[in-house]
């Protein structure tokens, strides 16, 4: 993917959702990515602790 389809897309994305969604969308992006990061390090600690046992 290159520039001007990356382009493409972000004007895309701004006449669906209008300037004003954005920053409520990139908020709820970065949350989702926190939990899904906190929930795949909770994943890992509990299968090391289950094969330690």
């Amino acid at each position: 993917m290159g520039t001007p389809e990356l382009i493409m897309v972000a004007v895309v994305i701004l006449v669906l959702f209008g300037g004003s969604q954005l920053p409520k969308i990139a908020r709820n992006l970065g949350s989702a990515q926190r939990e899904l990061k906190k929930a795949m390090e909770e994943g890992k600690s509990e299968s090391g602790s289950s094969e330690q046992k």
